[in-house]
């Protein structure tokens, strides 16, 4: 009787144990927080972000042109770069010389990172590791290695597979758009070649990427793309995200009613964040009437919440938002 008593208490405390870990986990956050050009405003060149898992790992994505170079003070502690695609607006051909400089819809975008790029200048002064899909590791590579940094934090993650950094999986899924190496990140006599044809050097495939937190939560970002199958199958079905940050610039990615189509019928999370309007979407944090930002936003059937530029937004393991929307 009393190895059983000691047996049954035994598997009450492991219960409770696994129960307490559990609620632990759940109520942990993910941190999001947009670096866009000008405080509090979703400006047009607005695509950077930083996910900060609970564990503290912290992941750059698409520094483009609105983080302020790797002195930004925005950016602290970096592990991890991504990079969607080669596109000077979300690599960094270039980047602002001040956070707030210039007007939301013109941003002082003077400061050139060519041929570096704007993510490799901020992965090498961080130490963090680049991890893209496609045929980008080994240009990221490349430009490592010839500023006297480590090749090595160049990392591959192919469709199918994950990485993981920290606490959190990163893998890559695909995306519809080009992915052309700019000539003025080739230095030499190709890099004059190509600009001159009006040509850009091959890339692979652009990507999207799906993070899983340590939390739970797993996070779709669309990169620039349009419509795909993968949104279904991938993002939805098997890795069935809860939360997307998603591209709705119109003409050079999805537009806000196709992007909506994505969320309510393809991945069904159960929030988005809006990104790459290519606009002036808000004024004084507000959402300005008769834009992209607010089609989207009024087509979408879960909740969306603005990206607006250094305010921190907190996600559950199951999607929502508990603070900072």
């Amino acid at each position: 009787m009393r190895i059983h008593s000691l047996t049954a208490a035994c598997a009450a405390i492991a219960l409770t144990a696994t129960v307490t870990v559990a609620a632990s986990a759940s109520a942990q956050t993910v941190k999001i927080t947009p670096l866009g050009s000008h405080d509090g405003e979703f400006c047009p060149f607005d695509r950077a972000m930083i996910f900060e898992d609970p564990d503290g790992t912290r992941i750059l994505y698409d520094a483009g042109r609105t983080v302020a170079g790797a002195e930004d003070a925005r950016l602290g502690k970096i592990d991890a770069v991504l990079v969607s695609h080669m596109h000077g607006d979300h690599v960094g051909d270039r980047h602002v010389s001040a956070v707030n400089a210039g007007e939301c819809g013109k941003p002082d975008v003077t400061v050139v990172d060519a041929p570096n790029t704007n993510s490799v200048n901020i992965a090498l002064a961080k130490g963090a590791v680049i991890v893209t899909g496609s045929e980008m590791p080994s240009f990221f590579a490349g430009k490592l290695k010839a500023l006297g940094g480590d090749p090595g934090k160049s990392q591959l993650v192919r469709f199918g597979a994950s990485r993981s950094v920290g606490g959190v999986a990163i893998t890559t899924v695909p995306a519809v758009h080009s992915n052309g190496i700019s000539g003025a990140f080739i230095d030499g006599d190709l890099g004059h070649m190509l600009s001159a044809a009006g040509l850009t050097a091959y890339a692979g495939p652009p990507t999207g990427y799906v993070l899983t937190f340590s939390n739970g939560l797993v996070a779709y970002l669309s990169g620039d793309t349009g419509v795909t199958a993968e949104q279904e199958t991938v993002v939805g079905r098997q890795y069935k995200a809860k939360l997307v940050v998603m591209n709705i610039g119109d003409t050079y990615t999805t537009g806000p009613t196709e992007a909506a189509y994505v969320i309510n019928e393809l991945i069904k999370p159960a929030s988005v964040i809006p990104s790459h309007a290519n606009e002036v979407g808000t004024k004084d944090g507000k959402v300005i009437a008769g834009t992209k930002t607010e089609t989207f936003i009024n087509a979408v059937s879960v909740p969306a919440h603005l990206a607006l530029s250094g305010r921190t937004m907190e996600f559950d393991g199951a999607g929502a938002c508990t603070s900072g929307c």
